[in-house]
C-alpha cells in the first residue's frame, strides 16, 4: 500500500511536471576578491600600504560593486592626518568615477554614518545642483529634533544648506530652531540668513524671544543688521525685553538693530 509521500511522487512522476521553484531564490554570494579587499579597506589597523593597495585594486576595477566596498573607508580617521587623507581622496575619486549607480549605496550608508563629510560631497559630485539640493533636504527630514547623543550627521547638513539655494529650504532649516543641540540652532540660524528670505523674519524673532543663547541672539541681530531686516512696530516690545542680555546690540524705536 502506497503512503501518502509515495503517492506524492507517484503523482509527479506520472504528469512528468517539473519540481516547483523554490520559494525564494537564494542571493548570489558577494564577490570574493571584493569581499577580500573591503575587509582590509575598513581594518584601522591594516598597515597603510595594505590598505592602500587594497583601495588601488578596488579603484582598479570600476565596479558599482567595488566602490561600494570603498564607502568603508569613510568610517574611521588614522595619523598620520596626510596618509588618512590621501587614502580617502583615492577612495573618494573611485566611487565617483562609478557615477550615479552609487547613490543609493551612499543614501544608505549616510543613514548610519557618524560623520557626513565624504558622503555629502560625493553625493555633490555625482548630482546636479538641484538633485544635491533635494538630497540635503530629504537628509533634513530623516532628523528629529530631539537630544542625540552624536549631532554631528545633522550638523553637517544644516551647515550644508547654507550652500544651496531653493523656495522649501529655509522651511526646512526653520525646524532647527527648536533643536535640543544649541550648535545646530546656531547653524540652523547661520544658513537661513544665507537663503535670504524675508518669510523667515517671524520665526527668527520667535527663535530670539525664546532663545536662551547668547551666542545665537547675537548671530540672530546680526543677520539683521547684514540683512538691512527690521522688527515689526507690534514686536518691538517683546524684542527689546528678548535682548536685554546682550552687550553687543541694542535696537531702536524703528525696529532697526544696531551694534553698541
Amino acid at each position: 500500500m502506497l503512503g501518502a509521500a509515495d503517492m506524492g511522487l507517484f503523482d509527479f512522476l506520472k504528469r512528468g511536471s517539473s519540481p516547483p521553484p523554490p520559494a525564494e531564490a537564494k542571493k548570489q554570494p558577494a564577490n570574493k576578491k571584493v569581499a577580500q579587499l573591503a575587509k582590509i579597506v575598513a581594518d584601522k589597523r591594516a598597515q597603510p600600504y595594505d590598505r592602500g593597495d587594497a583601495i588601488r585594486d578596488l579603484a582598479a576595477m570600476k565596479t558599482a560593486e567595488a566602490a561600494e566596498a570603498l564607502l568603508k573607508r569613510f568610517t574611521f580617521s588614522i595619523d598620520p592626518s596626510i596618509t588618512d587623507q590621501e587614502e580617502k581622496e583615492n577612495a573618494f575619486d573611485a566611487v565617483v568615477a562609478a557615477g550615479r549607480p552609487m547613490l543609493e549605496p551612499v543614501r544608505e550608508f549616510c543613514q548610519k554614518a557618524e560623520v557626513l563629510t565624504w558622503p555629502l560631497r560625493i553625493l555633490h559630485a555625482i548630482l546636479d545642483d538641484d538633485e544635491y539640493r533635494d538630497e540635503l533636504l530629504r537628509l533634513a527630514e530623516s532628523f528629529d529634533t530631539e537630544y542625540s547623543r552624536n549631532v554631528e550627521p545633522k550638523l553637517q547638513v544644516v551647515s550644508a544648506l547654507q550652500d544651496v539655494k531653493g523656495d522649501a529650504i529655509h522651511t526646512a532649516l526653520e525646524r532647527f530652531f527648536d533643536d535640543a543641540n544649541e550648535t545646530v540652532r546656531f547653524h540652523a540660524v547661520q544658513s537661513t540668513f544665507a537663503q535670504s528670505r524675508t518669510e523667515s523674519i517671524e520665526p527668527l524673532l520667535k527663535l530670539l524671544e525664546a532663545e536662551e543663547s547668547v551666542r545665537i541672539k547675537n548671530k540672530v541681530c546680526e543677520g539683521f543688521v547684514l540683512k538691512g531686516w527690521k522688527v515689526p512696530a507690534g514686536s518691538i516690545a517683546t524684542v527689546t525685553k528678548a535682548i536685554v542680555d546682550l552687550d553687543d546690540y541694542v535696537l531702536d524705536a524703528s525696529g532697526g538693530f544696531s551694534r553698541r
